[in-house]
């Protein structure tokens, strides 16, 4: 939080800052009084990178993952196995999976998970547009459940494979080498790998 002792654009700055996830008080105005020290074209420079970010990132019409293409590259490529789609919760997990290098199927980001006491239903994530998709495609063979290990996280892959199943599709879960609670992103590459080789039929 902002200290009145501030100048008002100052507070403003932190105020802004402090928004940003994993950015508390003390870290909003650490960053707030460097970007003060920095050249004007290296702060024209920040500024500049998330407007066109916001501008030109949209959600890929396939899986759902962010993309400035029309298509996002995952989805374009021809050579990826599209017998496989990876279920996962937001863009970074997969970025965590694409760093592994040893997954080569596609994805379908979710954008969240079930989470009642967040007011975050079926309906509020990416759930539909994944059994339009599957509806749409014959080839699919297997739906790996990539959710965050999670309460909120297996409550959405147990929705999700009770939906799935009844295609005949095999619907698996990634195996537990992620600790419960932990974040996708967060998971080094070896453990990301194991949890993925040793995914279990739900």
């Amino acid at each position: 939080m902002a200290t009145r002792s501030f100048a008002e654009p100052l507070n403003s700055l932190i105020n802004e800052l402090s928004k940003l996830p994993g950015i508390g008080g003390k870290s909003a105005q650490r960053l707030a009084f460097y970007m003060l020290s920095m050249e004007e074209r290296d702060a024209e420079a920040i500024a500049e990178a998330i407007l066109e970010a916001r501008r030109t990132m949209q959600r890929c019409p396939v899986c759902g993952d962010l993309t400035d293409s029309e298509i996002c590259g995952v989805c374009a490529d021809a050579a990826r196995d599209r017998s496989v789609i990876c279920v996962v919760e937001n863009p970074r997990d997969v970025a965590a999976f694409e760093r592994m290098k040893g997954y080569t199927g596609l994805y379908h980001v979710l954008h969240g998970a079930i989470s009642p006491m967040d007011g975050i239903g079926p309906d509020d994530i990416g759930i539909r547009q994944l059994l339009i998709r599957l509806q749409q495609s014959d080839e699919v063979k297997e739906i790996i459940l990539a959710t965050n290990p999670s309460i909120e996280g297996e409550a959405t892959a147990m929705y999700a494979a009770k939906l799935i199943k009844p295609a005949g599709i095999r619907v698996t879960r990634i195996a537990h080498g992620i600790p419960v609670g932990g974040e996708l992103e967060y998971a080094d590459d070896v453990t990301l790998s194991k949890a993925m080789e040793g995914r279990r039929d739900l």
